[in-house]
């Protein structure tokens, strides 16, 4: 698949966790584990599960970031 956005991550998916409407998708990544909020039908549809590899599509101006709290 062709894709024309420069900030891509390869990861393995971790976790899926679904409702009827959106899944909210973990990738373990290089930098960390990320979190994608897509749509369950996505889901299904790419056949989503734990172990697959997969990029990480980042969009700029779709980036919302959560301070991690201090030990």
């Amino acid at each position: 698949m062709e894709q024309s956005i420069r900030n891509q991550l390869p990861g393995k998916v971790k976790n899926i966790i679904s409702d009827k409407v959106l899944s909210e998708v973990i990738v373990e990544t290089s930098i960390g584990d990320v979190a994608s909020v897509i749509t369950t039908r996505s889901v299904e549809e790419m056949k989503l599960k734990n172990g697959d590899e997969v990029f990480v599509l980042v969009k700029a101006t779709n980036v919302s970031l959560r301070m991690r709290p201090k030990s």
